[in-house]
């Protein structure tokens, strides 16, 4: 039986930003977004990654797809991407798969529209269109610099300004991806062919990352285009957490002899206490050497470390212990010194009241402050994730689109 497969090219190298396709943005890997969105979309049987890199491919196999083995001079930055392409269909001929239509997706666009992406490919499987790509609708004036830079009109005539109702609209391609008939694709050795349709999706996830301004532009844009209701089911294996304002609001009491006290939610103690009757996993992990984080570890029966001067060295060790891979584990944290820690495991995790770029480094900021439900808050979440994967149940909270593929057929384009 034919397959409709999505493949994702990821070259290890990268000029404008270094392992671009390994930066994080709301908290998850370029190359493993573009899967969880491929994973989501109900029109694709398969997700596959093709890749040079040895830590790529295994964040893909971690995230759910196949991987096929780039070579390298396939890989270069004068590499087109349909030779990747081309390439990853003949390995996965010699694999025995029959592929029907190719839906290819690219990494560097970090908001790809699901609801779109499977109407595109309904129009290629259904044969009306023969490649299909993604698109936003604009009715700007492009200009162009012409003989001694002056400017010269390219969409409209220089002394016509017809109003946004009495004129056509165009679409700018926005790059995030194609979708292909895989016969035509390898006699065309192109992803425009034949009769080529637009797939309108949502402006807000039409940007393309190539440089460090477009990363953290995403990386500001994530929280409203993932939407806040997305991963409310978090699913783990085991749960990492700093301690002062995460346990605590911290703050911290002296008294006259310089003896500190917290305060902590009977209700943290709750989440931990389900935790560990799901068997799941938790750790406490602290930069402070203070006897009240060891004296609640014992309170709540998890394992603690303090004085960690390199909190995510530690959080390797403890993870590695106890074969527990980072891309499983949630890790919740508020201020700078757990970046490191934030940036290593599958679900960075943010208190409400988090430094800034604690807030832009996690995959989920929740409704909780620290020391008043943030842990029984979280454990929620996980013990939700972890019932949703018994179940089999789709997780909740994805992200939206609007998902209308336009049947306008266009000539076949150039590459871009």
């Amino acid at each position: 039986m034919s397959e409709v497969v999505a493949i994702i090219p990821a070259r290890g190298g990268s000029k404008g930003i270094p392992r671009k396709n390994l930066q994080r943005v709301g908290g998850v890997p370029l190359v493993a977004r573009a899967i969880e969105a491929a994973r989501r979309c109900p029109a694709l049987d398969r997700v596959v990654v093709t890749t040079d890199d040895a830590e790529i491919a295994a964040v893909a196999a971690e995230w759910g797809a196949e991987v096929v083995d780039r070579p390298v001079d396939l890989s270069g930055d004068e590499a087109r991407s349909e030779t990747a392409l081309l390439h990853a269909l003949e390995t996965l001929e010699a694999r025995k798969l029959d592929v029907s239509v190719v839906a290819f997706l690219q990494a560097t666009s970090p908001f790809i529209d699901v609801e779109a992406l499977t109407a595109a490919v309904q129009l290629v499987r259904s044969r009306r269109r023969d490649s299909v790509f993604s698109a936003v609708e604009t009715y700007g004036f492009l200009w162009e610099k012409g003989l001694g830079g002056a400017a010269e009109p390219v969409n409209h005539e220089i002394d016509v300004r017809p109003r946004r109702q009495d004129r056509e609209p165009h679409y700018l391609e926005t790059g995030a991806f194609y979708v292909v008939r895989a016969a035509g694709f390898r006699a065309a050795e192109h992803r425009f062919f034949g009769s080529v349709g637009i797939a309108e999706v949502d402006p807000r996830t039409a940007i393309e990352i190539d440089s460090p301004h477009e990363l953290e532009l995403a990386r500001r844009l994530a929280p409203l285009v993932d939407g806040g209701a997305r991963d409310r089911a978090i699913s783990v294996d085991a749960v990492v957490t700093d301690f002062d304002g995460v346990h605590t609001d911290d703050t911290v009491r002296v008294d006259q002899n310089g003896l500190e006290s917290v305060t902590v939610s009977r209700s943290d103690g709750m989440g931990v206490s389900l935790l560990r009757a799901a068997g799941i996993p938790f750790l406490i992990l602290s930069t402070e050497s203070n006897p009240v984080v060891a004296a609640r570890a014992r309170k709540l029966g998890v394992d603690v470390r303090q004085a960690a001067a390199d909190k995510a060295a530690v959080l390797r060790e403890w993870a590695a212990d106890r074969g527990i891979p980072l891309s499983r584990i949630a890790y919740l944290g508020n201020d700078v010194n757990d970046l490191a820690c934030l940036e290593l495991v599958g679900w960075p995790v943010a208190v409400p009241d988090a430094h800034p770029l604690v807030l832009s480094a996690a995959r989920t900021v929740l409704d909780s402050p620290g020391g008043e439900g943030a842990v029984r808050d979280l454990a929620e979440r996980v013990l939700a994730g972890a019932s949703s994967a018994a179940t089999g149940a789709p997780r909740a909270g994805e992200p939206a689109g609007r998902g209308a593929a336009t049947d306008h057929p266009t000539a076949p384009l150039e590459a871009s």
